[in-house]
């Protein structure tokens, strides 16, 4: 074991998942039961990489897999979420967690089908996994430690570690589970590998089988969300897209989806935004505005058939399907607005996360300011409010277009303060009471 000092493989894990591990360990440890460290935290501790997330299997003494494990080692306060139907439970403490899962095999009734979850022993659990590279495990307890080397080893994945390869476990993969294709071009990008020859002809069958037109859309999606999400780690969206572009399997998720040429820009702009300060992070997740990037260019029925294949719905699907259109006047609007206040006015009504979407098809002048009103005016509050200026007797949209004008002096400098914002408030509401009384005037 003195290849991975239990020490240093602790060390190596994410800092604030540590008390967990310890108290898994502890309990395990009073159990009997052997822990293992698998999947890709053994895989980025191989490459010398930040581990980001602590994956542990249990093989439990009494049988009773990782509940029992994790209930035991579960410290005052912690909650343990279990996840029958797949084996799995997730021990959470202070807004972190760690996934322990019963040592398991997995059966498909059908390509794309979700696995039926037997248990099984260490190397059927390995067997299962998605590349060789992840089908690798440390084990961390004392009764584990004892049994096994310090990299459990069964299919040559730590060599694949070494060669930079994605290489699948048996050539029916894809089949079995056609997302394991949108994960391969995650890990692609993150890891500067490429598939072995083997795993291309794999994915060539699964694509002439048509086996990815059988996965649900949420469960395709759920992958995409994944892709946009790891640019905030560095993961350039556009070059996994490329690969799935590459490697066909945008087509089979959609007949005609593909990655335009004007498109490729654009995401590599998004991910480098989500990647690098200062663009401020967003509440929601980064996918939608991938999403709206991504497609943008393309025939706006075949943008409609994708959004609905992937499962995206109601509201968000409209804002997306709506986006080209959209972005064409907001960025014609930006390039005629001066000063903050009119940019304010452009870009107040925008959602944040096509805010995103549309500096990512900006020039750079226009990515400036829709960076910096992000930044700095988005969150601003104007000293007035609507509750004021209805009580000065504005009211209906009046009230609306008096905030807008209140704001755009606010954010332009030319008010300063609540005394001089309820100044112009004031002369808002008499001219709009001077022209009231003008209008039976000018009617009759």
């Amino acid at each position: 074991m003195s290849e991975f000092p239990l020490r240093e493989v602790l060390k190596a894990l994410p800092g604030d998942s540590l008390p967990l591990v310890q108290s898994v360990l502890a309990a395990a440890r009073t159990r009997g039961d052997a822990v293992y460290l698998v999947g890709g935290p053994v895989r980025d501790l191989l490459l010398g990489r930040r581990v980001a997330d602590v994956d542990l299997v249990v093989e439990a003494a009494d049988g009773q897999g990782a509940v029992a494990l994790a209930e035991a080692a579960a410290p005052q306060g912690a909650r343990v979420v279990r996840h029958d139907r797949f084996g799995t439970v997730r021990l959470e403490l202070a807004g972190q967690g760690i996934d322990l899962a019963g040592l398991r095999r997995e059966t498909y009734a059908h390509p794309g089908a979700l696995p039926k979850v037997e248990p099984a022993g260490l190397e059927e659990d390995l067997a299962r996994r998605d590349f060789t590279a992840n089908a690798l495990a440390m084990p961390l307890s004392s009764v584990a430690r004892r049994a096994k080397p310090a990299v459990v080893d069964l299919v040559g994945g730590r060599k694949d570690v070494e060669a930079g390869v994605l290489r699948v476990l048996h050539g029916e993969s894809f089949h079995d589970d056609p997302t394991r294709a949108l994960r391969a071009a995650r890990l692609a990008v993150r890891l500067g590998f490429h598939l072995s020859r083997g795993t291309r002809t794999a994915l060539r069958a699964a694509l002439r089988d048509g086996a990815f037109g059988r996965v649900s859309g949420d469960r395709l999606r759920r992958e995409l969300e994944k892709l946009f999400a790891e640019a905030r780690s560095g993961v350039d969206p556009s070059r996994a897209l490329g690969h799935l572009a590459d490697w066909h399997v945008l087509g089979a998720l959609e007949p005609g989806l593909e990655l335009p040429r004007s498109a490729r820009a654009p995401l590599r702009r998004l991910g480098r935004m989500l990647a690098e300060p200062p663009w401020p992070p967003a509440r929601h997740e980064p996918w939608g505005a991938g999403l709206a990037a991504w497609l943008a260019p393309l025939e706006s029925g075949l943008r409609r058939r994708t959004l609905r294949r992937l499962a995206v719905r109601g509201e968000r699907a409209a804002r997306i399907q709506e986006f080209p259109r959209d972005r064409d006047r907001w960025l014609g609007r930006l390039d005629r607005a001066r000063g903050r206040g009119a940019v304010d006015a452009v870009l107040g009504a925008v959602d944040e996360e096509l805010l995103l979407a549309l500096a990512a098809w900006a020039s750079a002048p226009g990515r400036r300011r829709i960076s910096r009103y992000a930044r700095e005016d988005r969150g601003r509050r104007a000293p007035l409010g609507g509750a004021d200026l209805v009580a000065m007797g504005l009211e209906g949209p009046d009230v609306g277009r008096a905030l807008q004008r209140v704001r755009t002096a606010w954010l332009d400098g030319s008010v300063t303060s609540r005394e001089e914002a309820l100044a112009l408030a004031r002369e808002l509401a008499r001219r709009r009471a001077a022209r009231r009384r003008r209008a039976p005037a000018s009617s009759s």
